[in-house]
């Protein structure tokens, strides 16, 4: 095509797209006499009723204007047709059944010579409603069509083929959004799922073609490129079998994730990532119901320092869910802080959080924080981790984490804190490293703690690889791998024991409730 026409094509379509509220009235309205007119046509036997003419000049006007008033009302106009959806078809039903119920009103107070006969107006209404959903759909195929085939400049979009395995809710929205952004150049080939009952059958009109053992001839047959498992409830083992078979025939591997809260909002092909270690936990996660942690810490202040790190964070996430009368988040990292605090406002609006930028190491913030908010439950999770840094830096090590644990354990137990209780690490155990014996000697601090401030209850908590952390050994090893360097182990039979995030919150949400002794460390 000439570029001068595509160039007047593009401007008779924005001029048109400007008027657009005005050729859909225009529609509605030719639309009704059409669909007048056949009614006629068709109650007399596919003829037109010569006698009838009269009739119709009289009392086609009621009709239009009964149909403008009621669109009008219900704002037809204003919807954009390549969205038409099922809201729309029941719109425009709406519509014409009411502008049609009230033309039929209409008519009986017209003094025509023949009457128009009532299964006219029903025929009408039938025809009408077809005609203007019809319409609508037909533009959004086309549209859709145009924009599959053509990109803004008028060239063909390169395609990736794409298998979406699980043809349930989730792969339905994720289809969705790949049939209304073409321009991703995503095209969909079909689903697969393991229940063989569907295969067969179609999702927004794209077949079903098989179950997870026929992915690989699939792949072949239909030349796919990518699989996308949409199930964000797919236990590990599932998720794991998946990656076994893309990785045997060559295909990427995209899956929508249980955290994002698929059902929670709306889907977007953004939320598509690629599969992480975390996600092939070799057990199912651990969820512990904690009735009682809800009268724990209802209406009581809490403070977690360390807030915005990933511990940190995912404790506030947890707390705040139990209603305490305020949320102080401690921490020195401005910018993990800030995003914390929007995220929690947002989430719980009816929660006081209070970001507090300060270091553990600072006496006057720290009486500060522990004098303005007399914190009932203080949750200390500041702490450094990295091990060959701390091996590095000795000093700072025992700065931070022994005299650092030290000051929060005294400024609490000063402002008669409740509970308080230390995020320690299983390197703590028979230490060999600086950042372990930093963590022994913090735990052994908060127990001394104990005993000159008794009316505080102080615990520790060991656990061992979090998944997902920051220095987490995960991090480290998809780094090597990411960059095909060989993985370092400590020995080629060491066996590693993890757990999520989340999991490990629920651990220290737990001994936090079991501190009946005055003192005790809890092995997680």
């Amino acid at each position: 095509m000439p570029s001068s026409m595509k160039a007047s094509l593009k401007r008779i379509t924005r001029a048109l797209y400007r008027r657009r509220r005005a050729l859909a009235l225009l529609s509605t309205v030719l639309v009704s006499v059409a669909a007048y007119v056949a009614a006629y046509v068709v109650r007399f036997e596919m003829r037109w009723p010569a006698e009838y003419s009269l009739t119709f000049a009289l009392s086609v006007g009621w009709l239009v204007a009964a149909r403008i008033v009621v669109s009008s009302l219900f704002d037809l106009n204003a919807h954009q047709w390549r969205y038409t959806g099922l809201r729309d078809m029941v719109d425009i039903g709406a519509v014409t059944l009411i502008s049609s119920a009230a033309f039929l009103l209409i008519l009986f107070q017209l003094p025509l010579q023949r009457p128009v006969p009532r299964s006219v107006v029903l025929l009408e209404w039938v025809f009408a409603s077809y005609l203007l959903g019809g319409l609508r759909l037909a533009y959004r195929l086309a549209f859709e069509w145009y924009r599959r085939r053509l990109g803004a400049n008028g060239q063909p979009h390169p395609r990736r083929h794409v298998l979406i395995m699980g043809a349930g809710e989730a792969g339905s929205l994720v289809s969705r959004e790949m049939i209304q952004h073409p321009e991703l150049g995503l095209e969909l080939v079909g689903f697969v799922d393991d229940d063989r009952t569907m295969v067969g059958t179609r999702l927004r009109g794209v077949p079903v073609l098989g179950a997870g053992d026929d992915i690989p001839a699939l792949a072949e047959e239909h030349g796919v490129e990518e699989l996308v498992l949409a199930m964000p409830s797919a236990p590990p083992e599932a998720v794991r079998r998946v990656v076994q078979i893309c990785e045997a025939v060559d295909l990427d591997l995209r899956i929508l994730p249980h955290e994002k809260g698929v059902y929670a909002g709306p889907v977007s092909l953004a939320q598509l990532r690629d599969v992480r270690i975390e996600d092939l936990l070799g057990r199912e996660p651990i969820a512990l119901e904690l009735p009682e942690l809800e009268e724990d810490l209802w209406d009581k202040p809490v403070l977690i320092t360390g807030a915005a790190g990933s511990i940190g964070s995912e404790l506030a996430r947890q707390v705040a869910l139990h209603r305490p009368s305020a949320l102080v988040l401690f921490d020195q990292a401005e910018t993990g802080l800030f995003y914390l605090d929007l995220e929690l406002r947002e989430a719980h609006q009816d929660l006081r959080v209070e970001p507090f930028v300060g270091d553990i190491l600072d006496d006057g913030r720290l009486a500060e924080a522990m004098e303005t908010y007399q914190p009932a439950r203080v949750f200390h999770a500041a702490a450094y981790k990295h091990v060959p840094l701390m091996e590095a830096n000795p000093s700072e090590a025992v700065r931070n984490n022994v005299i650092g644990t030290w000051k929060v354990a005294e400024s609490a137990g000063r402002a008669g804190c409740g509970k308080f209780v230390l995020i320690s690490t299983d390197k703590a155990v028979n230490p060999t490293s600086v950042m372990g014996a930093t963590k022994r000697t913090a735990e052994l601090v908060v127990l001394s703690c104990a005993e000159r401030y008794p009316g505080t209850h102080y615990t520790a908590v060991r656990f061992g690889n979090v998944l997902g952390s920051q220095g987490s050994v995960l991090t480290v090893f998809r780094n090597q791998l990411e960059s095909g360097k060989k993985l370092t182990v400590t020995h080629r039979e060491a066996t590693r024991f993890f757990m999520t995030i989340p999991e490990a919150v629920q651990l220290v949400l737990q001994a936090s409730l079991l501190l009946e002794a005055r003192s005790h460390i809890a092995m997680l």
